[in-house]
């Protein structure tokens, strides 16, 4: 055991107490040595952390995701639209060699030639060098893959159809009973792909806003007219005026009134 002036020790252990020698705050002194990771840099990571994680809180108590209204299956009439990084993605999946059959190609070929050419770049340029004119591979690989992303995402918001977008997920409170047999069997079938899922419009028009007569419904149903398709010869006459007593009768009404409240206000 050490004895002598100058020692210190913990409580009655007897153990000898002694500091940690930290780095000089100017690192000057340590060539090649950056802080501490515990506290300094990892102090820092947390409070950048917890400042984006408090404005992001912000934004979006300010501004709430939009709810659209439920899902639907049958209503092949919806288009989705991805989040804006994704937008590239899906414009290229509208390419004549990049969708339909081809659909393998958009999907999975092209994004991972791209995450390939990614993984390989540390490869396909290693020179030392820093400066992005002396590294003509790298350079190169980035501008094309940004040329691309930006072209791509222009061209997916310009050609949308985004008064057809905010309309078609809008929640429609109605009278619309999805429990009634003639639209359970009947309209579900024949009519929500086109019209959509509770009959307020998708490709087709809604049927629910305009005061529609049964005798003018019938007409539609029988006969068709534009890109909407006849079914008299399909159904029943029995089944169309069905069809067409049932679309007349809707109409827009508040949330506490309306039948379909449970199926898109949830």
């Amino acid at each position: 055991m050490k004895h002598g002036k100058g020692l210190t020790f913990v409580g009655d252990s007897r153990v000898q107490k002694y500091d940690k020698p930290k780095l000089n705050r100017d690192y000057s002194e340590f060539p090649g040595r950056t802080e501490e990771f515990y506290p300094d840099f990892l102090l820092k990571e947390w409070m950048a952390g917890a400042v984006f994680l408090i404005g992001f809180l912000c934004l979006t108590v300010a501004h709430p995701a939009p709810l659209e209204r439920m899902a639907d299956p049958t209503d092949t009439g919806y288009i989705p639209l991805p989040d804006w990084y994704f937008l590239f993605l899906y414009q290229i999946l509208k390419y004549t060699y990049a969708s339909g059959p081809f659909n393998v190609v958009g999907a999975i070929i092209i994004p991972g030639i791209a995450f390939g050419a990614l993984l390989l770049a540390p490869w396909l340029d290693g020179k030392k060098e820093r400066h992005w004119k002396k590294r003509p591979v790298a350079t190169g690989m980035m501008l094309i893959a940004v040329g691309i992303i930006f072209y791509t995402t222009w061209e997916s918001v310009a050609y949308h159809d985004w008064e057809q977008q905010n309309q078609q997920g809008q929640i429609v409170f109605s009278n619309l009973d999805a429990e009634d047999p003639v639209f359970n069997d009947l309209i579900r079938t024949n009519c929500t792909s086109c019209h959509g899922g509770e009959l307020a419009g998708g490709s087709g028009p809604n049927l629910i806003e305009p005061d529609l007569q049964p005798e003018m419904v019938e007409a539609f149903v029988r006969s068709g007219s534009g890109e909407m398709p006849a079914f008299e010869g399909q159904l029943t006459d029995e089944e169309i005026t069905a069809i067409s007593e049932y679309v007349a009768g809707l109409e827009l009404t508040s949330k506490d009134e309306a039948s379909n409240v449970e199926e898109s206000a949830e």
